[in-house]
C-alpha cells in the first residue's frame, strides 16, 4: 500500500475492482467531520470507535484540512470526540483506553497544527467547548494521574506521558499554550515524582518524565505562580532526592557512551551524555539539552538537592567486566526513549575504593547556583573523590599541550570535588579557544573560578592545589585574546574577559597568602607571572592603545590598564633583579629554582597596590539577566521534543500484542 493510500486509510480490494475500500475508523472519522451527530443514527457510535485501531495520520491531516468555517460546523462534534476520549480513559478494556489516548495526541496536535496564529481560547473552544473545558481537562488530569500512579499497563503509562508530552509542546512557545493552565490547576507533580522513586517504572519512563517535568517547570515561571517550581522546590523526602541522585550518574569511559539511573537520579543519570557526543550525534546534544534544563532546575529550585547530595555516596564507574553490548536501534527517536535499563535499574553502584567517581557531580554544580552550603561540601577535607574528567585536545598551542601531560595522568588521587571543579573549569578554557569563541561560557568558567576563591579567601581553606595549571590557562587565554584582537572584537567585549582574568590574578596576588596552601605556591605565582611577563606586556600595550583613542571601547579598555597595575609592578620590580642575578652569576638561562630563589630575596622590597573589590561577585539571579537564555532553550527543547514523539512512537502494534484479548 502506497503512503498516500495509507495516509487516507485506504484498503485495496481483492476482487477486479480498482476503487479501493476506505477502513471503517476512517469512514467513522468522516462522519465526525459531517455537520450531523455522528452517534444520532448509531447509539454505539462512540463505543465502536474506540475498538477501532486508530489511524493518527488520517485524524491529524483531516483536522489540518477544516478551514475557519468548517470549524464552527462541526465544533460540537470535535467536542463530543474530546469528551468520549476522555471518559474513554476510565474505561476497563485497555484497548479502549490506548485508542482514546492515541486520538487525544492527534487532536491536540492536528487542532494547534491548523491554528497555529488562532488565539489559545479559541483553540480550547475548538477542542472542548470554553464552558466545559474546566471540568473536561479536571477529568482529563485525573484520568491521567489515575493511570500514571496505578498498577496497571507499562504500555499505558508510556502513551500517557508521550500524550503530555504532545500536549506540552503543541506550541513552540510553552507559554503560549493557554491549555497548560489547566494542566497547571490539576497538577501531576505527585504522579511524575512516584514515577521517579520507583525503580522498575523510572527505569521505564524516567526519560519521559523528567523531560516533561523540565517543561512544565518553565510554563509562565516569570509571569504567574507555577505550581510546579512550588512543589519541586519543597520536595524533602530523603530516599526520592537520594534514589534521583544516581539517575545523575553517567560513565565516561574512552567511547563509551552513558549509562543512567531516578528523580533527580533520572536527571543525573541523562545529563553528561551532552558532553560527550561525537560530532555525528548532533541531536543526541542537542536531545539532553532537556536533561541539563531538568537538572538546573532541581538543583536551583530545591536545596534539599544539595542537603542530600552531600551525605549520599559518591557514583562510582561500573566495574570492567565482560558484558555483551546491546545494539541500538537508529530508527528510535531520540527523546523518547529512556536510556539503558541497566543502569538505571541499578539501585546502588559498588563502592570500590579502586573504582573512580563519577564527574557528573562536577557538571550539574557547574550549572547550580552554588551556594554556600555548597561551596562547603565543595571544599570538605572529609569528603574525597577521584573524579576522572572526559577530556578533550587542544592544538591551539603546542606549549599548552607540553604543559598538560600531568593533566590527563589516570592516576587520580582523590580530592575535595572543588578539585574536580577547578580542573573542569581548566579543561574549559584550555579546549575552547575556537574561531567560534564561546564568549558567554568563558565569562560564566572564569566567573565560577573567582567565587571559589572567594570562598576560599573567606574561610581560608588552603586548598592543595596544582594552581599551576589554572595560572597557565588563564594566561594561555589572554594569549588568544591577543592573537585574535580584530576578529574577536567584531563580536564580542573582549575587554570585559580580559579584566576578569587579570582580576583572578590579582586575587591570588592580593589575598594568595590567605588560600594558597604553602608559601611555595605564593613565589611559584610570581615566578609564572615573571616567566610569562610578555603576555601581560603585550596586553597592556593593547589596553593603552584603546583607552587612549575615542572608540566604544574606551572605558572597558582603561579598566583593565587600571587592573594591571599589580601585575606590572611586579614584572618590572623582578625582571630587572633576575637579568643582575644572571649578569653576577654568568649564568645565561636561568633554572626554575634559581628564579625562585630571587623572588623570595627580594619581596621586601616590592611595592603593591590594594585594590578593592577584588573578593566581591555578583550574585546568580535567573531574572531578569538569564531569562531570554532559558526562553531560548525551552523553545528549543520543546520543538525537539514534539519533533522525537513522532507517529512511530505511538504505534499500536505492541501495546496490540500486549492487550490482544479484550474481556
Amino acid at each position: 500500500m502506497s503512503q498516500l493510500e495509507k495516509k487516507a486509510g485506504l484498503l485495496r480490494r481483492t476482487s477486479s475492482s480498482k476503487k479501493p475500500l476506505k477502513e471503517k475508523v476512517v469512514l467513522m472519522y468522516d462522519e465526525i467531520f459531517a455537520k450531523e451527530d455522528p452517534a444520532k443514527n448509531n447509539p454505539r457510535f462512540w463505543d465502536e470507535l474506540f475498538l477501532m485501531k486508530v489511524n493518527l495520520e488520517y485524524l491529524e491531516s483531516k483536522l489540518e484540512s477544516v478551514d475557519g468555517e468548517e470549524v464552527q460546523r462541526i465544533q460540537d462534534n470535535i467536542n463530543s470526540l474530546f469528551h468520549h476520549c476522555v471518559q474513554a480513559l476510565g474505561e476497563e478494556h485497555q484497548i479502549k483506553v490506548v485508542n482514546a489516548l492515541q486520538t487525544l495526541c492527534a487532536l491536540f496536535r492536528g487542532v494547534h497544527q491548523k491554528n497555529k496564529s488562532t488565539s489559545g481560547f479559541d483553540i480550547i473552544n475548538m477542542l472542548m467547548g470554553f464552558d466545559k473545558a474546566e471540568q473536561r481537562m479536571k477529568d482529563l488530569m485525573e484520568r491521567l494521574d489515575s493511570l500514571l500512579c496505578g498498577d496497571g499497563s507499562e504500555s499505558l503509562k508510556s502513551l500517557c506521558l508521550k500524550l503530555l508530552l504532545c500536549l506540552v509542546t503543541v506550541t513552540d512557545n510553552i507559554s503560549q499554550n493557554t491549555i497548560l493552565e489547566y494542566v497547571m490547576i490539576n497538577s501531576i507533580f505527585e504522579a511524575i515524582l512516584q514515577i521517579l522513586s520507583d525503580v522498575s517504572s523510572r527505569g521505564q519512563h524516567g526519560y519521559d518524565a523528567v523531560v516533561l517535568l523540565a517543561l512544565l517547570v518553565n510554563y509562565r515561571k516569570y509571569e504567574s505562580v507555577n505550581p510546579y517550581i512550588v512543589k519541586l522546590s519543597i520536595v524533602d523526602d530523603e530516599p526520592t532526592l537520594d534514589v534521583s541522585i544516581s539517575l545523575l550518574t553517567v560513565q565516561y569511559k574512552d567511547k563509551e557512551e552513558e549509562h543512567q539511573g531516578g528523580f533527580f537520579s533520572t536527571l543525573t543519570s541523562m545529563v553528561g551524555s551532552m558532553f560527550i557526543a561525537d560530532a555525528d550525534e548532533k541531536l543526541s546534544v542537542q536531545t539532553n539539552e532537556a536533561i541539563l534544563l531538568a537538572l538546573y532546575e532541581a538543583v536551583h529550585l530545591n536545596r534539599n538537592f544539595i542537603t542530600v547530595l552531600a551525605q549520599s555516596h559518591p557514583e562510582m564507574d561500573i566495574p570492567t567486566t565482560p558484558t555483551t553490548p546491546t545494539p541500538t536501534t537508529p530508527t528510535t527517536p531520540l527523546g523518547t526513549t529512556p536510556p539503558s535499563l541497566d543502569m538505571m535499574n541499578n539501585p546502588e553502584l559498588p563502592l570500590d575504593p579502586n573504582l573512580q567517581t563519577s564527574n557528573l557531580l562536577i557538571t550539574f554544580l557547574k550549572y547550580a547556583s552554588i551556594d554556600q552550603y555548597a561551596d562547603a561540601f565543595l571544599h570538605d577535607d572529609n569528603m574525597n573523590f577521584r573524579v576522572n574528567l572526559h577530556r578533550m585536545v587542544s592544538f591551539w598551542l603546542l606549549e599548552d599541550t607540553l604543559h598538560r601531560k600531568k593533566a590527563v595522568d589516570k592516576n587520580i588521587p582523590s580530592r575535595p570535588l572543588v578539585c574536580a571543579v577547578l580542573d573542569l573549569m581548566v579543561e574549559f578554557i584550555v579546549t575552547h579557544m575556537m574561531k567560534d569563541f564561546p564568549m558567554d561560557l568563558y565569562l560564566r568558567c572564569v566567573q565560577i573560578i573567582h567565587k571559589l576563591l572567594c570562598y576560599q579567601k573567606k574561610c581560608r581553606i588552603r586548598l592543595h592545589y596544582t594552581w599551576r595549571e589554572l595560572w597557565s590557562a588563564l594566561i594561555n587565554l589572554l594569549k588568544f585574546l591577543l592573537s585574535n584582537e580584530t576578529t574577536l572584537l567584531a563580536k564580542h567585549n573582549i575587554f570585559h574577559l580580559a579584566l576578569l582574568v587579570v582580576n583572578l590574578f590579582n586575587m591570588f596576588i592580593t589575598y594568595g597568602d590567605t588560600f594558597l596552601p604553602t608559601s611555595n605556591s605564593y613565589d611559584e605565582l610570581y615566578y609564572e607571572i615573571v616567566r610569562m611577563h610578555q603576555v601581560f606586556d603585550n596586553l597592556y600595550c593593547m589596553v593603552l592603545r584603546v583607552s587612549t583613542n575615542t572608540g566604544q571601547w574606551k572605558e572597558a579598555a582603561s579598566k583593565v590598564t587600571h587592573a594591571l597595575i599589580n601585575v606590572r609592578a611586579i614584572v618590572n620590580h623582578f625582571n630587572p633583579k633576575i637579568e643582575s642575578y644572571a649578569a653576577v652569576n654568568h649564568i645565561s638561562q636561568l633554572s626554575e629554582e634559581q628564579v625562585l630563589e630571587v623572588v623570595r630575596s627580594n619581596y621586601d622590597t616590592l611595592t603593591l597596590k590594594l585594590q578593592d573589590g577584588l573578593d566581591q561577585f555578583e550574585r546568580y539571579s535567573e531574572q531578569p539577566k538569564e531569562a531570554a537564555f532559558f526562553k531560548e532553550l525551552v523553545r528549543s527543547i520543546s520543538l525537539n521534543v514534539r519533533k522525537n514523539v513522532s507517529l512511530n512512537t505511538l504505534s499500536q502494534d505492541i501495546l496490540l500484542k500486549e492487550f490482544s484479548t479484550i474481556s
